[in-house]
């Protein structure tokens, strides 16, 4: 039996497909890519082999081999160009280069292939900054991002818009609780994001007709589960029904977050000591209601982050899918859960007092940039400027993502498995 240095070494993984279909005509719009270990072995489920992956430190080159494999099955029987192929990734792979002997396959679906990447909400909440540059790099080919499973967490209604996915795939469970207040909550956040931006959405776990009803009534116009098909083969010369369409991406964020705001909105200057209440009442947004949103956060220094700050940012953390506190000094993990970042005294952030909160229902930001007093500590002048306009809060909280480390190994939020099927 091949143990998981072999499987890799080896390659020695498959992928099997289950279709995509339009639930209004049924007309077929694509596949995902499922990945499979060897078979009869502990090692065949996904879960199993990216554990095992895990265990040794070759996770992110596993992902390259089921991406690879899965271009090259998909290649080779030479498909309608206008399918849709939907393949998982795990964006820490973008932080490594392709291994040489797959980079052949990945260029040549960069040029024939129209792919949607799909990523789940845990990858950004472990590692901000990678998933960006991921879902950046896949845009940049012409490709899409989906987010998987939305609904199964709280926090990816509020890590949705970071990712702007072309498609949202509600989770299995919602169309087995369609009464649930949750369910309600989900749908109406993901309905509001797929009406503002265009977005597709997608229901899995469709397993009867029953199930296709209640999917339509969630907004969702395409499906997947063994209703419409079980994983397998590809099959032989198979032919789109018609195009599953992407939406525009967001533009990068320019500057910094008080570059972004104060260039757009009324800008006041005022003392630390009056600041801070309205610090705290943004903090206090973040850490209220059964829909915990991101926090992100710019103090300076690391002296300015107090041991009761760090009390509360952790408080917050254990409920929320993104706490970040960035400041000179603070480091990767500046307390329990909450991602940090070490920038120089020249960079421009050091000068920036920031709180910036997004939840599916509600965005806010105070940022405030220092004018450079030497007195007493709550009399330091800043000017500041306040917004609730929710994609201005979004293009201020996209430019801080770059910073931000991966969450520390045995922090409160732990690298998710690849959801290769």
């Amino acid at each position: 039996m091949l143990d998981i240095h072999e499987v890799i070494d080896q390659r020695a993984v498959t992928t099997v497909f289950q279709p995509l279909v339009d639930l209004a005509g049924g007309g077929l719009l694509g596949f995902e890519a499922l990945t499979r270990g060897p078979a009869d072995t502990p090692l065949h489920t996904p879960d199993a082999l990216f554990a095992a992956a895990r265990a040794v430190g070759r996770e992110t080159e596993l992902d390259w081999v089921c991406r690879a494999v899965a271009f090259r099955t998909i290649l080779a029987a030479d498909p309608d160009p206008v399918l849709t192929w939907f393949v998982n990734m795990e964006p820490a792979a973008s932080r490594v280069p392709c291994p040489a002997d797959l980079a052949g396959a990945i260029e040549e679906a960069r040029q024939r292939l129209r792919v949607v990447t799909e990523v789940t909400e845990r990858s950004i909440a472990h590692d901000p900054a990678g998933l960006l540059a991921a879902t950046t790099s896949v845009r940049a080919a012409g490709w899409g991002v989906a987010l998987d499973d939305v609904g199964a967490d709280p926090g990816s209604l509020a890590l949705m818009p970071f990712i702007h996915p072309d498609v949202v795939k509600l989770d299995m469970q919602l169309l087995r609780e369609p009464d649930e207040p949750h369910t309600a909550r989900v749908v109406a956040a993901v309905s509001a994001y797929a009406e503002a931006s265009g977005a597709v959405i997608l229901a899995e776990g469709i397993e009867t007709a029953r199930h296709a009803e209640l999917a339509r009534t969630m907004g969702a116009t395409v499906g997947q589960g063994w209703h419409h098909g079980r994983p397998g083969p590809l099959p032989a010369q198979v032919r789109a029904g018609s195009r599953l369409p992407f939406i525009k991406p967001p533009g990068l964020s320019i500057g910094t977050p008080f570059d972004i705001i104060g260039g757009r909105r009324p800008v006041t200057r005022t003392t630390k000591g009056r600041l801070m209440s309205m610090s705290r009442h943004l903090e206090a947004l973040a850490g209220d209601g059964s829909e915990p949103p991101v926090l992100l956060a710019c103090f300076q220094e690391e002296r300015h982050f107090t041991a009761a700050t760090a009390v509360r940012f952790t408080r917050i953390a254990a409920n929320s899918p993104l706490v970040a506190a960035l400041g000179t000094g603070l480091g990767d993990e500046p307390a329990p859960g909450v991602h940090g970042t070490a920038f120089g005294p020249a960079d421009p952030l050091r000068g920036e007092w920031n709180v910036i909160v997004v939840g599916p229902h509600r965005a806010a930001a105070l940022v405030a940039r220092d004018v450079g007093d030497t007195g007493p500590d709550r009399e330091r002048r800043f000017d500041f400027a306040l917004t609730h306009d929710r994609s201005l809060v979004l293009e201020a909280a996209r430019a801080l993502l770059p910073w931000l480390a991966p969450a520390a190994s045995g922090g409160l939020v732990s690298a998710a498995p690849s959801t290769f099927g």
